[in-house]
């Protein structure tokens, strides 16, 4: 998935398996490759707000994915060089690249680790070294869990992340949206895109608003809430066109009471 992300965003490094998913997809859905810039551009805001606004300063990127420009740890560098991060990944070809970009970081770390196996990635020495969970911890999962099958419980994974953060910590969730009712014809789309994701990759799962809304559980929504995410604080932003893309993915930010 790393890889076709990488594809879809103008990167240079997948294969030519990646990009016959990609172009799969994007057949059904030709601006699919927006979805991808839309992830980067929420993650730079969403980031910068944890960082400058919430005072955060220790991030667990869960997914990461392959490195690119303005990453979690420069974004966060902008606001206070001291911030540490750990990014997460189950893509050994994200452990490679993502070593070799922090061969001369000593506050932000790699490791190879499945969010479906939570519990050993907040046991990881290398995330119990480099995070104090004593202070407060941003949470990403940014584009991971709807990768995660129905049958591997994610609502589960994601409360056991949950419950591992002290007072004041936030999670931040992207995740593949069907628009259901709100936008049938768009439903209609996203069905087709994940037959396609579930036959060429093996995961890839568009959820309602109420399904991803439960993820965050009891933490208090930052606003304006879990809205498509170029409508997550755009600040000076251009307004993003509001192609069928637009409405396949949202996101939202929410504080730990």
């Amino acid at each position: 998935m790393a890889r076709v992300y990488d594809f879809m965003v103008g990167g240079k490094d997948h294969f030519a398996v990646d990009r016959t998913a990609a172009e799969h997809a994007m057949a059904i859905m030709p601006d699919a490759p927006e979805a991808g810039r839309a992830c980067r551009a929420f993650l730079r805001r969403a980031v910068r707000y944890l960082a400058a606004e919430a005072g955060v300063r220790q991030f667990l990127d869960i997914g990461s994915g392959l490195p690119t420009q303005t990453n979690v740890h420069q974004v966060a560098y902008e606001v206070d060089p001291a911030a540490h991060v750990v990014y997460v990944d189950n893509d050994p070809m994200v452990l490679v690249h993502g070593r070799a970009l922090l061969a001369d970081e000593s506050n932000t770390k790699v490791i190879e680790a499945d969010v479906r196996a939570p519990r050993e990635i907040l046991e990881h020495p290398v995330v119990r070294e480099c995070l104090n969970f004593d202070e407060p911890v941003a949470l990403l999962l940014l584009s991971i869990l709807h990768h995660v099958h129905d049958s591997e419980d994610p609502g589960a994974i994601a409360a056991t992340l949950r419950d591992a953060l002290p007072s004041g910590s936030h999670l931040a969730i992207i995740h593949f949206w069907d628009p259901a009712g709100e936008h049938p014809r768009i439903s209609a789309k996203v069905r087709e895109v994940e037959q396609v994701f579930n036959e060429t990759m093996g995961t890839g799962r568009w959820r309602r608003r109420e399904e991803i809304q439960a993820y965050f559980g009891d933490f208090e929504m930052i606003e304006p809430g879990l809205v498509p995410l170029a409508e997550w604080r755009p600040g000076d932003e251009a307004p993003a066109e509001q192609t069928d893309t637009y409405y396949t993915m949202i996101g939202g930010v929410a504080r730990k009471p």
